[in-house]
């Protein structure tokens, strides 16, 4: 899955139905608000709740701060 893709823009949260981000290189889709992860298994987004992961503290300030860019 590439940042452009279309798919991302309708793509949701099983939990609270909202906005993912992509986290690249990782493959996976993620949610700040709950601070969870989706994996992004053969190009295929798992969204079972099941699925997702919780992220420590010290991960989810990594992860935002790549969706802002302010990391390489």
């Amino acid at each position: 899955m590439n940042p452009d893709d279309p798919l991302l823009r309708i793509l949701a949260c099983p939990l609270d139905k909202g906005p993912l981000h992509l986290v690249v290189p990782d493959e996976a889709l993620y949610n700040p608000r709950l601070r969870r992860r989706y994996p992004i298994v053969d190009g295929i987004p798992q969204l079972l709740p099941s699925s997702g992961e919780q992220v420590s503290d010290d991960e989810h300030e990594q992860l935002l701060k790549r969706m802002t860019g302010t990391t390489p």
